[in-house]
């Protein structure tokens, strides 16, 4: 996992996303209403998640169980059975909700159930269909060490959360402000709210494309960085900015172009329509009639669904043939 503390142990410089909103209303407004806001939460604080069953590998059942206490899951084989409760929901849901709980001090459980909204039930999380468990204990799902530099759990908290993570001598862990909100990219803001003439913050606008695109890329791509990218292996799709650092239009643009172009950093996404992006494609393309027909995305930058329900956008932008999604051949 990548580690993105901006300063471990320092939580009292971060001032959290409220101590923003006082001169920044609009911006904190926006930033909440979106999909990094909503990253990590606590299932016991919620209450939006409904019952439901699954079945694996024909022996295996699992009940999920709201409770008084939260969410709760119950697992048989037909001898024994296995009650745990779901404590981190990790996902803002506008795909998918994977639910992660603390086992001891050294070990989390990544669950079986994942909640997947477009189909509004529950479905093996991905990663774990095409595990065959020999035991209730396997069935629970997979087993992350709590402090891991490659696969740790707490790589996890960061890139869903903001300000530092710490796990207290139990193995619980501590965030000091759950989501991604506005400090996870300006930095710490404490000196910067009692002083913002002295104080300024990190602005990731100033960064150039290629530094931006690294920035966002600290959570927004394969857990490894190290390891060779796949292009073949659909799910490797959603790592973002590893797919945009393909494209030509990325590497010719002279910096012009980068997340940013697209994508407003208080805003979501998914709440843009098709025009806008057709739009930036006409500022460089407009040869090509770029922004007159719907629509330049769905051609260049087509969704690929690793596993369905999920679709991610393929950030390598090109010339796809027919039937091929992956990457494209020029």
């Amino acid at each position: 996992m990548i580690s993105i503390s901006w300063c471990a142990g320092a939580a009292d410089r971060f001032a959290g996303a409220q101590a923003c909103a006082k001169c920044h209303p609009s911006e904190f407004a926006s930033q909440s209403a979106g999909a990094h806001a909503a990253a990590l939460s606590r299932v016991p604080d919620r209450s939006d998640f409904p019952a439901g069953k699954l079945l694996r590998d024909a022996r295996y059942r699992y009940d999920i169980l709201p409770t008084s206490a939260g969410l709760r899951v119950q697992i048989e084989d037909g001898v024994d059975r296995m009650d745990l409760p779901l404590e981190w929901a990790f996902g803002a849901g506008r795909q998918a909700t994977t639910f992660v709980t603390r086992v001891n001090r050294d070990w989390y459980v990544e669950h079986y159930a994942t909640w997947y909204s477009a189909t509004n039930a529950y479905g093996p999380t991905p990663g774990h269909e095409a595990l065959h468990p020999k035991s209730l204990r396997e069935a629970a799902g997979l087993l992350y060490k709590t402090s891991d530099p490659q696969a740790g759990i707490q790589g996890c908290f960061e890139c869903h959360s903001t300000g530092p993570v710490s796990f207290d001598a139990q193995g619980d862990a501590a965030v000091h402000e759950a989501g991604v909100h506005c400090e996870a990219c300006h930095g710490p803001g404490s000196a910067h709210a009692a002083n913002p003439e002295r104080h300024h913050l990190t602005n990731p606008a100033n960064l150039t494309a290629s530094d931006l695109n690294n920035f966002c890329g600290r959570c927004h791509r394969r857990p490894d960085p190290n390891a060779a990218t796949d292009w073949n292996y659909a799910w490797n799709v959603r790592h973002q900015p590893v797919y945009l650092n393909q494209s030509l239009c990325f590497r010719k643009s002279s910096g012009r172009l980068s997340c940013l172009t697209c994508h407003g950093p208080h805003e979501s996404a998914g709440k843009k329509p098709a025009s806008a992006f057709d739009a930036k494609c006409a500022e460089c393309h407009a040869e090509c009639g770029a922004g007159e027909r719907a629509n330049c995305v769905d051609c260049h930058m087509p969704r690929v669904s690793p596993a369905p329900p999920l679709r991610f956008t393929n950030h390598w932008i090109g010339i796809y043939r027919a039937g091929g999604k992956l990457r494209p051949p020029r």
